[in-house]
C-alpha cells in the first residue's frame, strides 16, 4: 500500500481515469456495432460521422492506439460506401 499521501491521491485519480476510459471504449465499441448492424445508407452514413469523432477521442487520449483507430475508421466508411 502507499505511504504517501501524493501516491494515495494518484491511486484513486487513476481508478477515476480507469473508469472513465473503460466507459468511453465500451460506449464507441457499442456505436461501432450498432453501425455494423444498420442497413440503410442514410442511417449508416449519419451514424458514420459520430462513431469517427467517437474513435478520433478515444485515439487522441491514447486510450486506442493511432493505427487501430485508422483502420477502424477505414473499414467503417468502406462499409458504409458499400451499402
Amino acid at each position: 500500500m502507499a505511504n504517501h499521501k501524493s501516491a494515495l491521491k494518484r491511486i484513486r485519480s487513476n481508478e477515476k481515469r480507469r473508469v472513465l476510459n473503460r466507459y468511453q471504449h465500451k460506449t464507441t465499441r457499442n456505436a461501432i456495432k450498432a453501425l455494423r448492424l444498420s442497413t440503410v445508407k442514410a442511417d449508416a452514413s449519419a451514424k458514420l460521422s459520430n462513431v469517427i469523432s467517437m474513435i478520433d477521442k478515444l485515439a487522441k487520449k491514447n486510450i486506442i492506439h493511432d493505427n487501430k483507430a485508422s483502420n477502424l475508421k477505414s473499414k467503417l466508411t468502406r462499409f458504409v460506401s458499400s451499402l
